[in-house]
């Protein structure tokens, strides 16, 4: 889930058009979370094929990718790779949370309560290598590059962000900024009217755009580092954080004492590890990504794959891709390195 930053970030409401012509390094992990929590039947039950096997990820990963790409966004998918030892306790967790999901959503199907039954479905979503791999196959149907970070997907497109080998990072967890992000956007793959979990509220979502330099001009940082100590403070994927530090009381605690020694010493406490915590942020292996192209889609791929093998709709597959014939085609002016993409193959 990442740190909590929203109470204390300025953000702009953006929309598809605003990106348009714009690479944007995606965390693949949470997108395909997203599409495996959101798109469900009534009662919670996943999209699956004849075989049984889940399909809710490829039905998002299409249709919104059709959108990204008919309004001239360029995306592009990066996948975690081995997480650092200390984010094992909340993977733990993590996974915890989700057997107890599904244990509750079974109990709420057996008694017919569907609005609790859709509830814990949402919780109850699992990654597993399989909805992995059909991610990559389907995304390398459609033509968008895929890179393979060599630890955390999000550290790896804050990177490319940084490096200008991207626009912008995006992901629905503020990490982006701690891992460096001068940009990140925000609900890329959930705008629209959405019900909140755990209510009958609906509320409207929007893109939004967050800049690691507005946010650290806005509370009176000097720099990420002072940013990632607050974060630290909180309580990270990384570390358990102190109790009853939320946002603004550790922003605070960071202004008065300038740094988590400081901040430390006041409050009379200690976070083990919390160096390593820092360098995890600060130093996180990346890799440098050279040669990323833009294809047209492999329509007969995507057809054979997603209708003759996963059972979708033909006629809504091949209505998606039409889409795609007209859509807006990127200056070659786009804002990222000539050397780093070969703009030649997007059409």
């Amino acid at each position: 889930m990442g740190v909590n930053l929203s109470g204390i970030v300025p953000v702009e409401n953006l929309s598809l058009e605003d990106l348009s012509g714009k690479a944007v390094a995606i965390d693949a992990y949470n997108a395909i979370y997203q599409f495996l929590s959101t798109i469900r039947g009534p009662d919670g039950t996943p999209l699956k094929d004849a075989s049984g096997r889940v399909t809710s990820h490829l039905a998002g990963l299409l249709y919104r990718n059709v959108n990204l790409l008919e309004a001239g966004i360029k995306p592009i998918y990066v996948f975690d790779g081995v997480p650092h030892e200390l984010k094992s306790q909340t993977l733990a967790e993590r996974s915890e949370r989700r057997s107890k999901a599904q244990q509750e959503w079974e109990e709420a199907i057996t008694e017919g309560d569907i609005e609790r039954a859709r509830c814990k479905a949402t919780q109850s979503s699992r990654m597993t290598n399989e909805i992995a791999e059909s991610s990559r196959i389907l995304l390398t149907y459609l033509g968008i590059p895929i890179v393979q970070a060599p630890e955390e997907g999000e550290a790896q497109a804050a990177y490319m962000a940084s490096t200008g080998q991207v626009w912008a990072a995006s992901s629905q967890d503020f990490d982006s900024l701690l891992f460096g992000a001068p940009r990140l956007v925000r609900n890329l793959n959930i705008t629209g009217r959405r019900k909140m979990p755990g209510s009958k509220v609906y509320r409207d979502i929007s893109i939004e755009l967050i800049e690691l330099s507005k946010v650290l001009e806005a509370n009176g940082l000097r720099s990420r580092e002072q940013l990632i100590d607050l974060a630290i403070l909180m309580g990270t994927d990384y570390n358990q954080g102190i109790r009853g530090i939320g946002p603004k009381k550790g922003l605070k605690l960071i202004q008065q004492h300038g740094d988590l020694d400081g901040a430390l010493r006041a409050l009379g406490e200690s976070i083990p590890q919390a160096e390593c915590v820092q360098d995890i942020f600060l130093r996180s292996e990346k890799v440098d990504v050279q040669d990323m192209e833009w294809r047209s889609p492999d329509r007969e791929k995507i057809l054979d794959y997603l209708s003759d093998e996963h059972g979708f709709s033909e006629k809504r597959v091949l209505s998606a891709l039409d889409r795609l014939d007209g859509r807006k085609r990127p200056s070659k002016k786009a804002e990222m390195p000539r050397s780093q993409v070969s703009l030649d193959r997007w059409v």
